[in-house]
């Protein structure tokens, strides 16, 4: 069994189930992808396999184009992550992993890197619900208190306060697979996916 695929997010749209309910939907281009390199527990330790979305793209380093030559992979790939292996899976070098692989109503995980929303406030970036707007208030969008003072007299790690927002790697689970098109490479799964439209993802089986 194939342990997933690469992918990009298209964007989102609905569908209608036979019953007319209405599903929104993420269309993802998962795949093709090649086989650069499988890794085994006699030689490193662990099973596993690395994955390289075949796609245009410039053209590699020499120690990326000697890797990809290796495999017998000629140019146009890119985007290598590596995906771990549980056994039964028969992959070598240079073999290809198309979207076919998934069946409608299967549960998959996908993991991508949210949107970058640069620097939020605690209001923002944790929900917190501030203070009074009026009546000469001073506390509007403020954490408040964020530790004593004598004991423990510090800050704890892990406080919510403000910082970075977004721009981390996400995974959603158990995403419904709707509807599978091996020709476009296409993949359709219920609800939201993380990151922005041209995003990758990587795609895999649910674990949950």
């Amino acid at each position: 069994m194939n342990p997933g695929i690469i992918g990009k997010k298209i964007g989102m749209t609905q569908v209608f189930r036979p019953d007319g309910q209405v599903v929104p939907v993420t269309l993802l281009k998962a795949g093709p992808c090649v086989v650069v390199q499988r890794k085994t527990p006699a030689r490193d330790g662990y099973d596993a396999v690395q994955l390289a979305l075949i796609e245009k793209a410039r053209k590699p380093n020499r120690p990326m184009a000697g890797h990809l030559k290796k495999a017998g992979v000629e140019g146009g790939a890119r985007f290598l992550r590596e995906f771990r292996l549980k056994g039964g899976a028969d992959l070598k070098p240079g073999d290809r992993v198309l979207v076919d692989q998934f069946k409608p109503k299967e549960k998959v995980d996908v993991t991508g890197v949210s949107k970058g929303r640069g620097f939020a406030g605690v209001v923002r970036r944790h929900g917190f619900g501030g203070g009074d707007a009026t009546h000469g208030s001073m506390f509007h969008r403020a954490p408040g208190s964020i530790g004593a003072s004598s004991d423990p007299s510090r800050v704890f790690p892990g406080t919510r306060m403000g910082g970075q927002m977004g721009n981390a790697q996400v995974t959603v689970r158990n995403l419904e697979v709707i509807d599978v098109d091996p020709e476009d490479h296409v993949l359709m799964v219920k609800g939201a996916v993380p990151g922005p439209n041209g995003g990758y993802v990587i795609v895999r089986r649910a674990k949950r």
